[in-house]
């Protein structure tokens, strides 16, 4: 870009622009305040309404986020690592651990609201099981919160008619969790297929996972087979994008 194409740019654009350099170049660390508006509109002669939107483009590109009543910091990025092949291992939830606990490490992932209903398949979950529009299907809905900040939501659909009476349609499905109770039911996930999208959220997914102004979503829909091909369970999770890296390690 010339010094001319840069001076054709809105003000708050270079503003923009400047604090990006400096946070890229480590003026300004994670976790560090940014300039505030009064600072900013005093430093570059601008009004407050040009200064607040160059603090915006900041926030929107991920860069920053604002904490109400302190003002806008750089953004401390420690990302949630979705390993998304080791993650499904039956090794791992066949010793009774989670398939979360492979992304989280040391940190504290908690789910903090659960539902766990029935109600009548939609074409979509239908035909992604197999069942007849309408047939009951277990809906298990959860938000995971990591290091107190939403970072999930996921619902599950399984057949009521297969997991009717079972711990899978109780809030705890106990250690290993719906693939351990699957397997005791003679019904082992034994191959997954995941398809991943990314749009931007609605307004109860932009509450619900706590998302800044302009951040995506990604969508990762995973389908649970048996050995006889079966699908058990659809899962649908909505992932703030700002929170994970998807990982997929594999032989060539």
């Amino acid at each position: 870009m010339t010094d001319q194409d840069s001076a054709r740019r809105p003000k708050y654009q270079r503003i923009a622009d400047e604090l990006r350099t400096a946070i890229e170049s480590g003026a300004f660390a994670p976790g560090d305040r940014l300039p505030g508006e009064n600072d900013l509109m005093t430093t570059y002669a601008v009004a407050r309404m040009t200064a607040r939107q160059a603090l915006s483009v900041l926030r929107n590109e991920g860069l920053a986020e604002a904490r109400k009543g302190a003002g806008v910091f750089v953004r401390v990025f420690r990302p949630l690592r979705r390993r998304g092949i080791p993650r499904l291992s039956g090794d791992r939830w066949g010793s009774g651990r989670s398939v979360w606990s492979a992304d989280v490490e040391d940190r504290s992932l908690v789910v903090d609201q659960i539902e766990v209903a029935e109600a009548a398949a939609g074409a979509r979950v239908a035909g992604a099981l197999n069942l007849s529009p309408g047939a009951p299907v277990c809906v298990r809905s959860r938000r995971f919160v990591l290091d107190t900040k939403p970072v999930l939501l996921s619902v599950s659909y399984l057949s009521a008619e297969l997991v009717r009476g079972t711990p899978i349609t109780e809030p705890d499905t106990g250690p290993g969790g719906t693939y351990a109770r699957l397997t005791e039911l003679g019904h082992r996930p034994v191959r997954f297929r995941e398809e991943i999208r990314c749009r931007m959220p609605t307004a109860d997914e932009s509450d619900r996972l706590a998302l800044e102004f302009g951040t995506p979503v990604v969508l990762i829909g995973r389908t649970a087979f048996t050995g006889p091909g079966v699908a058990v369970e659809l899962n649908e999770m909505t992932l703030d994008s700002s929170s994970y890296v998807l990982e997929y390690d594999f032989d060539a």
